[in-house]
């Protein structure tokens, strides 16, 4: 499981720092937060194939997060994409997407479906499910939270003493399904540990501090926060309906997230020092994302 920044900018991009972009690998497959223009090429720099992308969650609909769409979409259909893509986000997305598949002359051979999220659960796959919950800003914007699903620990020796050879009946117990052993049936139950919490990653989009994404971001591995400003711009902080790294440290701590990763930063800090130094008084576990810098879930 594997999180690449590919753009870390705000409202403007930079010579260092494009609009925001992020990538998950996992799950045999790449999962993409927001998509601000120029995110098609921060891909191509940093090796990520878009064509391996089936789902992709936007926060809101600022267009520094989401005007790469209509490029990434014609370069899946020049590159001859025959496989659905969902895209997520709050209303009114589906207009929204209904404007870029009719935006200029190309031909579209794959279906594009659109959903305009409450909050809550929103996607439930086999690897994984994907939780949305309202932030604050000063338009509707929406957080993320993508959870591993991970089974239970196979108990190998349990199951042996009860008469189950190794082969393929352990494939089926460790699957859910009940095996028989002479005149005896032996169910999962018997031979599976505890459940077993996955890996949890939370996304903030833009957002000033709430409690909601205390609640929201507890106990998880990761929590991307946005940090646009330095506690000397509080007022601008709070006009704009954005956080302070300071804000989003807070809400680490409280949460008791794992590690904290700042994102969003404003294009006035060249240097980030000073952030780091505000967010790091409040919570230790922090770092300052950049683009391209990718950082590994590790499972516990």
């Amino acid at each position: 499981m594997e999180i690449t920044f590919l753009g870390t900018s705000s409202a403007l991009p930079t010579k260092n720092r494009s609009h925001p972009a992020i990538t998950l690998k996992a799950f045999g497959e790449i999962i993409l937060l927001d998509c601000g223009e120029g995110t098609q090429r921060q891909m191509t720099l940093a090796g990520i194939s878009p064509m391996k992308i089936n789902h992709i969650f936007i926060t809101h609909l600022h267009g520094d997060h989401f005007l790469g769409l209509p490029g990434l979409i014609q370069s899946m259909a020049f590159r001859g994409r025959e496989k659905p893509l969902h895209i997520y986000g709050p209303r009114p997305i589906g207009q929204l997407m209904e404007n870029i598949v009719d935006l200029g002359y190309y031909s579209l051979n794959f279906t594009i479906n659109a959903y305009e999220v409450e909050p809550g659960l929103i996607l439930d796959e086999e690897d994984f499910k994907v939780y949305s919950s309202p932030a604050e800003h000063n338009v509707p914007n929406l957080a993320y939270k993508i959870e591993e699903k991970r089974s239970p620990k196979f108990l190998k020796d349990k199951a042996m003493e009860l008469g189950v050879k190794p082969g393929p009946d352990f494939g089926r117990l460790q699957a859910g399904n009940p095996v028989k052993v002479g005149d005896k049936i032996i169910r999962p139950e018997q031979v599976l540990g505890d459940e077993r919490k996955g890996r949890q990653i939370v996304y903030s989009g833009d957002t000033r501090p709430c409690t909601s994404m205390v609640d929201f971001a507890r106990g998880v591995d990761v929590l991307i926060h946005e940090a646009t400003f330095q506690e000397a711009l509080r007022e601008r902080a709070v006009e704009t309906c954005h956080s302070t790294a300071q804000d989003a440290a807070k809400i680490a701590k409280d949460a008791g997230v794992d590690n904290l990763i700042l994102t969003h930063i404003s294009t006035r800090y060249q240097d980030t020092d000073q952030l780091e130094k505000e967010g790091l008084n409040m919570f230790k576990n922090l770092i300052i994302a950049r683009d391209f810098l990718s950082f590994e879930v590790k499972r516990i």
